[in-house]
């Protein structure tokens, strides 16, 4: 039987066109460097290649200026030393409710300055809607004595905000969060100043002074 000219045109042009395309030889089990799924030849001139390589070298870029940014956030000696002379210029200062919020948590009483931080946004607030709902929430983590996290309040500062909740308001804590803010000073404050958490700090910070 002999074959259709055309069917045999057919393979020979298949042949040729799979020869024309075929890829520059290589040494068995080495991948094709820079190779993506819409370039199978790898070359320099893929577009979604060289938008990968930018992507990668300004993600690295990124994660370098963070690390420069984080160490430039580093609280310094004379932010450490004012500290000590003053809890309200500690709390004031970013890094230093994190650091006492770290010292908190290894005393187990880190709920004590989350409410106080809850009551200071709840003051920022004039949304009546939203106040209602992060009156709610304070009272429902910080108050209830159904909550894990209930801070300690006096009998009379609790009956004022069971009569506030009817009517929320965003000063409606005021006196429990200074209830809070004076047992933090008085007792959590000085635990704070003489332990390792703030002395190794001081003494780092000192040192890098000599150093430099």
């Amino acid at each position: 039987m002999t074959l259709q000219p055309h069917s045999v045109s057919g393979v020979e042009m298949r042949k040729r066109q799979a020869a024309h395309i075929e890829a520059p030889p290589q040494a068995p089990g080495q991948p094709r460097p820079n190779t993506c799924c819409l370039c199978w030849c790898g070359c320099c001139k893929c577009l979604w290649n060289e938008d990968r390589i930018e992507r990668s070298e300004r993600q690295t870029c990124t994660k370098m200026d963070s690390i420069e940014a984080a160490e430039e956030q580093r609280p310094s000696l004379e932010e450490l030393l004012s500290w000590a002379r003053s809890f309200e210029m500690m709390l004031r200062s970013l890094e230093g409710r994190e650091i006492f919020r770290d010292f908190l948590r290894s005393e187990y009483s880190e709920d004590n300055l989350l409410f106080w931080l809850a009551c200071e946004e709840l003051k920022k607030e004039t949304n009546p809607s939203a106040v209602d709902e992060k009156a709610r929430i304070i009272y429902e983590d910080y108050v209830s004595i159904l909550s894990p996290k209930e801070v300690s309040l006096d009998s009379r500062v609790r009956e004022g905000i069971n009569q506030s909740l009817t009517e929320p308001s965003n000063t409606m804590y005021e006196e429990a969060q200074l209830q809070i803010y004076t047992l933090m000073h008085r007792d959590s404050f000085p635990r704070f100043l003489n332990s390792s958490v703030y002395r190794d700090l001081l003494d780092s910070r000192r040192r890098t002074c000599l150093d430099t």
